[in-house]
């Protein structure tokens, strides 16, 4: 069926269901399996060359992941998915299908404090280096890039000042210098508050355990392909060109548009074994049936809780993009679903000390490192997902003492905010 003809709440549903007419099963089957059985040995020699599709090792694929794969792609309307078992991996393996010793990506400094780890630390040890630019601008991202860079790396909305890069002309920066532009979509919800392809992106990673999964009961990561680049450019022979770990094999010519996903499977979920589990594939499914219903509820809970902290004496400024006095208010409105996400930020008046006050005295809200949940989460970021950062690192990222993220659940927002009321009651 072409999925492209139907709206997102339809896609979310229906798409990569297996209408097997021998079961007649509604759901989706989870396949517990490590291995499969080969028709034959010349069957068994075609799938490991390449040459025909099917099942080898859950390393590789899964019927249960595959079904969850054309779910997203026909989410996003792209070419191919691949599920990982983190959004760190994906981010690692989409990297490293790219760039190799001597290469550098260029990317905002606005990011996840896990990436940052990532970018400065481990990709360094590989021999890959990560330029961080002075700002999320166009112009200063192409100050950077030059004939060893392998990619443009953003975030669709920062972790956790929740910036918005315009996505369109860094899209442009990126096909004028013939390098993909990688985008972090988790606050872009799966493609429904902000699909990245439409404006230019090349590639798409998310960490699924987010608001795919939307529940908190599953870790993973996806990496989405929008078939958009032309890997013929030169820069890439690992893309375009002989496959040492294929006898030679050149995946842009066997695959077409569709050469990156299956580099990044082939070789990235081979190699580095960052595979999921049959059962966190099916929560991903299973959560992607209630996306879109789920996120507007949030989103809508998201404005009446910036709306009633923006007014109070004990909060020092108020970070939502749905405010007009938001410097990513501008970009927000043009790529977001509804001009607005299901995240904010606050800094509250007071010291490290008052804002630990603040944060344990919370009864519903959890403290956890976690967005995209059914439950409130406020996570105070300088002591937990941006601990590991250097202080010039933590002020270009915008995380201050007192920042808290707050992302919105599905809870009725009167009880949040009643919530925070008695917390606020615990800070002098």
């Amino acid at each position: 069926m072409d999925y492209s003809k139907l709206r997102f709440s339809t896609r979310q549903i229906h798409a990569g269901l297996d209408h097997n007419p021998e079961t007649g099963s509604r759901g989706v089957a989870i396949y517990p399996t490590a291995a499969y059985r080969f028709k034959s040995c010349d069957y068994a020699a075609n799938l490991f060359e390449l040459s025909e599709p099917g099942n080898i090792y859950t390393r590789l694929q899964n019927p249960t992941s595959s079904a969850y794969e054309q779910r997203i792609a026909a989410l996003y309307g792209a070419v191919g998915a691949l599920a990982v078992a983190s959004g760190m991996s994906a981010i690692l393996i989409a990297v490293t299908a790219l760039a190799s010793e001597g290469d550098n990506i260029v990317t905002s400094p606005y990011l996840y404090g896990g990436t940052y780890n990532l970018f400065r630390h481990s990709l360094r040890r590989l021999g890959i280096e990560v330029r961080i630019a002075a700002s999320e601008t166009p112009a200063d991202i192409a100050a950077l890039v030059d004939d060893r860079t392998r990619a443009i790396f953003v975030e669709s909305m920062g972790n956790p000042t929740c910036n918005v890069p315009d996505l369109e002309s860094i899209a442009k920066v990126a096909h004028d210098k013939q390098v993909p532009l990688i985008v972090d979509n988790t606050f872009g919800a799966g493609g429904y508050l902000c699909n990245p392809f439409e404006w230019g992106a090349n590639i798409v990673v998310d960490s699924a355990t987010k608001w795919i999964n939307g529940h908190g009961t599953a870790m993973g990561g996806i990496i989405v392909d929008g078939g958009n680049f032309d890997w013929s450019c030169g820069k890439f022979p690992g893309i375009d060109g002989p496959d040492e770990g294929y006898h030679g094999l050149n995946l842009y010519k066997t695959f077409g548009n569709a050469a990156f996903i299956v580099k990044c499977r082939v070789d990235g979920l081979r190699d580095f074994g960052a595979s999921p589990s049959a059962f966190d594939s099916y929560l991903m499914m299973l959560g992607l049936e209630t996306l879109s219903l789920r996120v507007r509820h949030e989103v809508e809970s998201t404005r009446r809780l910036a709306e009633y902290l923006r007014n109070l004496p004990k909060v020092k400024k108020v970070s939502y993009v749905g405010f007009e006095d938001h410097p990513g208010h501008e970009n927000a409105a043009k790529y977001y679903r509804f001009g607005a996400s299901a995240v904010l930020n606050v800094e509250l008046q007071g010291d490290v000390d008052s804002t630990v006050k603040f944060v344990e005295a919370l009864k519903l809200a959890a403290h956890m490192t976690m967005i995209g949940d059914s439950i409130t989460v406020v996570t105070h970021p300088a002591s937990t997902t941006h601990k590991q950062l250097s202080k010039a690192d933590l002020a270009a990222a915008g995380v201050t003492p007192t920042l808290l993220r707050i992302s919105l659940g599905l809870e009725d927002v009167e009880d949040i905010i009643e919530d925070f009321e008695q917390a606020f009651s615990h800070v002098g």
